[in-house]
C-alpha cells in the first residue's frame, strides 16, 4: 500500500474583505505555475465565482472547502483532489477568523479552521493605508488569537511610498512578524465587480493579462522563494467519497445566467459515472431530451430576463422534460423555473412557469448565510427527510410562490428562513446552493 501523499500549502488571506487578498492569489497562482510548479487552489468558504479566476489563474481545477457544511470525510476527498499536485494555495473568505458563532463554536467554518485542519500556513494581506507601525498591532494580533494556528507571515499591500514601507517593516520587525512582501500602492489592481462580488471570469475583457500583469507586480515585490518555503501541510487521504449524482445523464445548464455551479459537485457526479450534458438557455438551447434529469444552478439571469424570456426553444425543452422527467433549479435557476421575474427597472419577463414563484429586484435586498434545510418533499437526489447544508446570497425579493414549501430551512444559528423553496409536479427548487447533506 501506498504512503499518504503531503502537499505542502498556504492560506491566503486577510483581516477583512476587501485587501486585496484575490488579486494577491491570482498573482501567486500565475508566478508558481510560471516557475514549473503543478498547483492546487481552493477556496475556503461557499463561493462560487472565484474557483473559476483560479482555474485561469493556473490552469488546475479549484474545489470549495467548508468546515461548516461539509463533515470530516467530505473535506478529505476534496482536499485528495490535489493529489499530484506540488503545492496547494487556498484563498480565504472574508476576515481569517470570520465564521459562525453558534452552540459554542466560535469561527466555526473560517479560514482559519480551514488552515488549521489542514495544516497551512496563513499569509495575512494586510492593507496598510492610513497606518504604518500600527498596522503590526493588527497582524501580531491575528497571529496570536489562534496559538495553534500555523502563521507563515504578512503581505503588506496598498504600501504608499519607500518611507511608509520602513516604517511599516519597522513595527512588524519589533513585533517579530515576518514580511514576505511589500506591494505598492495601484489603481489598476481591482478586479470588476458586480453586486454578488466580482464579475464572472468568462465575462472579464482580459483576464489573462491581467493576471499575468499581477503574477509580474508578485514577483517585484514579494519573496517567493520565501512563500515556498513556508508552505506546510498534512498527509492526504487516499480514499473518500465526493457527493453521489442525483441521476445517471444530467443536463446542466451552463452559461454567462446559469454557472454557480460547486467544483465538487459536478467532480463527483463525473467519479461515480454520471453523464453531463451541458446546454445554454441563453443561446435559446433545450435540454438533451435524452437527460433523466436537468439540473438549472444559480447566476444571473436577472442580467438577461429579455433573452431568457424569448428563448422559446429552452423554455419548451423544459416543458417537456418536466412532463415525465424532474428538473431541479438553485437560485438563479429557481427563478427561472418560476412564472416572473422583474428586473431592476421594474421591467417584468415571463420565465418558464412551471412554478408560480415571482421574483423581484426592483427592491433589492441582501440575503446572505449558511443555510440548514430539511425536505418535507423529494427532490433529485434526495428524499424527503434528508438534512441538506448550502448556502444563499442573493438581491432578490419574492413576490409570490404559490407552490408547496420543499424544505423546512434555518439559518446558521437555528433561526427560520422564510425562503423555503418549493416544488410542483416534477420540478423542485431552492434558493440556497446546496454543498452538501447534513453532519
Amino acid at each position: 500500500m501506498s504512503m499518504p501523499q503531503t502537499i505542502p500549502g498556504l492560506m491566503i488571506s486577510a483581516p477583512a474583505s476587501g485587501t486585496g487578498k484575490t488579486t494577491v492569489m491570482l498573482g501567486l497562482l500565475r508566478a508558481l505555475s510560471e516557475d514549473g510548479l503543478d498547483v492546487q487552489p481552493f477556496k475556503s468558504g461557499p463561493d462560487y465565482i472565484d474557483p473559476a479566476f483560479h482555474r485561469a489563474a493556473c490552469g488546475r481545477a479549484s474545489f470549495n472547502l467548508d468546515s461548516w457544511a461539509m463533515g470530516p470525510a467530505l473535506l478529505d476527498s476534496i482536499a485528495a483532489q490535489a493529489e499530484g499536485a506540488d503545492i496547494c494555495v487556498a484563498e480565504g473568505s472574508m476576515g481569517l477568523y470570520d465564521g459562525v458563532a453558534f452552540a459554542g463554536a466560535l469561527g466555526h467554518g473560517s479560514s482559519a479552521e480551514t488552515a488549521r485542519r489542514m495544516g497551512w500556513p496563513v499569509v495575512l494581506v494586510v492593507d496598510v493605508s492610513g497606518q504604518a507601525q500600527s498596522a503590526a498591532a493588527t497582524a501580531l494580533g491575528f497571529a496570536r488569537y489562534m496559538p495553534d494556528l500555523p502563521f507563515a507571515g504578512v503581505i503588506l499591500n496598498r504600501v504608499a511610498s519607500p518611507r511608509h514601507e520602513r516604517l511599516t517593516r519597522l513595527g512588524m520587525e519589533a513585533a517579530g512578524i515576518t514580511v514576505l512582501g511589500s506591494l505598492p500602492r495601484r489603481g489598476d489592481l481591482k478586479l470588476p465587480e458586480r453586486h454578488l462580488g466580482l464579475v464572472q471570469a468568462v465575462e472579464h475583457p482580459d483576464l489573462d493579462k491581467a493576471i499575468a500583469d499581477y503574477a509580474t507586480f508578485l514577483r517585484e515585490n514579494v519573496d517567493l522563494a520565501a512563500i515556498k518555503a513556508a508552505a506546510r501541510g498534512v498527509a492526504l487521504p487516499q480514499h473518500g467519497a465526493l457527493p453521489n449524482p442525483p441521476a445517471q445523464r444530467i443536463a446542466l445548464a451552463q452559461d454567462a445566467a446559469f454557472s454557480f455551479v460547486y467544483p465538487h459537485q459536478v467532480a463527483g457526479w463525473r467519479r461515480a459515472g454520471a453523464e453531463i450534458l451541458p446546454f445554454s438557455p441563453l443561446a435559446d438551447e433545450a435540454p438533451d431530451a435524452s437527460a433523466d434529469l436537468v439540473w438549472l444552478p444559480g447566476g444571473y439571469p436577472e442580467l438577461h430576463a429579455g433573452k431568457l424570456a424569448a428563448a422559446a426553444n429552452f423554455r419548451a425543452g423544459l416543458r417537456r422534460h418536466a412532463a415525465s422527467k424532474p428538473i431541479h433549479g438553485e437560485c438563479g435557476g429557481y427563478m427561472a423555473l418560476g412564472e416572473a421575474l422583474i428586473d431592476k427597472e421594474g421591467v417584468r419577463h415571463q420565465m418558464a412557469g412551471l412554478l408560480g414563484l415571482v421574483t423581484s429586484y426592483e427592491k433589492r435586498k441582501m440575503h446572505l448565510g449558511y443555510r440548514r434545510a430539511e425536505l418535507v418533499a423529494a427532490m433529485p437526489g434526495y428524499g424527503a427527510g434528508a438534512a441538506l447544508r448550502g448556502h444563499e446570497f442573493h438581491y432578490s425579493t419574492i413576490l409570490d410562490q404559490p407552490d408547496a414549501p420543499l424544505a423546512r430551512v434555518t439559518d446558521a444559528e437555528g433561526a427560520a428562513v422564510v425562503e423555503t423553496g418549493s416544488w410542483r409536479g416534477n420540478v423542485t427548487g431552492t434558493f440556497f446552493h446546496m454543498i452538501a447533506e447534513d453532519l
